[in-house]
């Protein structure tokens, strides 16, 4: 139960299964009931680290909703009037608070400006093992060090708008709950499974035997296209960091190597991109 300050107004409004959503007004910067917003652009502060409160933090309306509707169930939401009244029907039944702010006073607590106006605060739920992901999956990325963020979040954008069923990670990939990677996603790395493979290559083991086909992808103009490689009911991309790609022997452990055909003289595709486009190819193979 929230106790009020006097300092603080609060309006209740009234869900239809009884619940309610409870809106606080904060108009100190140092209210210690945002304290989990808090400097959210200091990296030795940050509230999403693994290693700290290990929280998701999402942005913006739509990513909100997303969280809303996914597993990862928010605590609170802290945010302008304007997001308040935007998010009001997705927020019936909710009974979390909406710590209400003005912009300026948002500002001071997160650290910087946000235009987007809103967040939500969730705790990391159990994560989920390799083989609960790949037990309905039929189209599946692997990544293998990826450590840029928003290529991260735009990988599961790309798998939530073309049909891939899941993300697995490798060795050396970055953290997909990290607030730019669940920001540039579009709140889909909140949808889309994910889980961590064993390092590899005997990682992909799991794949296999789960009844995978796995195909590395390379911008080696001597393997097979991508169109003609995916010849398995089911299929595991792998994909790895722009400049290393994946290593040889991750390669090696594949069952078939294959590119995406580019004009001569490109050497790459942004991962990404080619993620998309791997994504795409196996929607059209269908």
């Amino acid at each position: 139960m929230l106790t009020l300050c006097p300092a603080h107004s609060a309006a209740r409004t009234g869900g239809e299964n009884g619940s309610v959503a409870e809106v606080i007004d904060i108009d100190d910067p140092d209210d210690q009931r945002v304290a989990d917003f808090r400097d959210l652009n200091n990296a030795d502060r940050r509230p999403d680290l693994p290693g700290g409160k290990g929280l998701v933090i999402a942005e913006g309306t739509v990513v909100v909703e997303r969280m809303l509707a996914s597993r990862f169930t928010p605590f609170a939401l802290f945010g302008v009037a304007k997001r308040y009244e935007q998010l009001a029907e997705q927020l019936v039944g909710v009974d979390i608070p909406y710590y209400r702010a003005s912009a300026d006073v948002m500002a001071q607590v997160v650290g910087f400006h946000l235009n987007r106006g809103v967040l939500a605060g969730a705790y990391r739920p159990r994560e989920l093992s390799a083989d609960e992901v790949l037990a309905q999956a039929r189209t599946v990325a692997v990544l293998e060090g990826v450590n840029d963020h928003e290529n991260i979040g735009s990988i599961f954008r790309n798998a939530a708008g073309l049909g891939a069923d899941a993300v697995l990670f490798g060795d050396r990939c970055s953290d997909p709950l990290y607030r730019r990677a669940v920001r540039v996603s579009m709140g889909h790395v909140l949808r889309v499974p994910f889980a961590q493979l064993p390092p590899f290559p005997q990682g992909l083991d799991i794949l296999r035997d789960n009844g995978f086909q796995i195909i590395a992808l390379t911008p080696n103009p001597k393997a097979d296209t991508l169109a003609a490689a995916m010849t398995g009911d089911k299929v595991a991309l792998l994909l790895g960091a722009e400049g290393p790609g994946l290593t040889e022997d991750t390669m090696r452990a594949s069952d078939i190597r294959a590119r995406i055909p580019m004009t001569p003289g490109t050497d790459s595709l942004n991962v990404a991109t080619a993620a998309a486009m791997a994504f795409y190819e196996r929607v059209r193979a269908q």
